[in-house]
């Protein structure tokens, strides 16, 4: 019988030539590098918050491959594609507990029964994590930006292109119009 190591944070950071990655479950689970138009949707999002906080200063705007440390039965951290975050930002580690918004934008591979589970999981870890509000970015879809709040997690607000999405409570006074995910 073989019995495998639980994965830890210290093997996130661990992780060959900075690829990302989660820890569910007890396993490192790869998160594979995105392609152009995801990619670039995660960017605009960051971009427009990391605007945000500067007008603001009332939070804080993170990128990509920014990793989230959590303790949850299931999940340990979170990877998401955009993020905003509240709490202490002055260390080189990891962010300690969840961003009160998460981003999630689908690339090619997020798709299909076993991808709406795996998402729909995510999302309640988020919850559960102290996540107010998650967005499930599909750039393939008329429903663009389907926001979800841990208030009311199983009716998202949807927003489609010529809308202006928005992620309240959790940025407050935050708005991106859904065209600007198009550059």
């Amino acid at each position: 019988m073989v019995t495998k190591t639980k994965a830890t944070i210290e093997d996130l950071y661990r992780l060959p030539e900075n690829g990302k990655a989660e820890i569910v479950n007890g396993e490192m689970v790869r998160i594979m590098p995105t392609g152009a138009m995801p990619s670039r949707a995660g960017g605009f999002i960051y971009a427009s918050l990391l605007d945000h906080e500067r007008r603001t200063k009332s939070g804080h705007a993170f990128p990509d491959n920014t990793g989230f440390v959590v303790s949850l039965p299931d999940r340990d951290s979170f990877s998401p594609d955009a993020s905003w975050y509240v709490g202490d930002v002055r260390s080189m580690k990891f962010l300690e507990g969840a961003p009160v918004f998460a981003v999630e934008v689908r690339s090619e591979n997020d798709y299909g029964p076993k991808a709406e589970r795996e998402l729909a999981e995510k999302r309640c870890d988020y919850f559960a994590a102290g996540t107010l509000i998650v967005w499930d970015v599909d750039l393939l879809s008329d429903d663009v930006i389907k926001v979800y709040r841990h208030t009311d997690p199983e009716n998202p607000t949807v927003y489609r292109r010529g809308d202006t999405a928005e992620a309240e409570p959790a940025v407050p006074d935050w708005r991106m119009p859904v065209d600007d995910l198009f550059g």
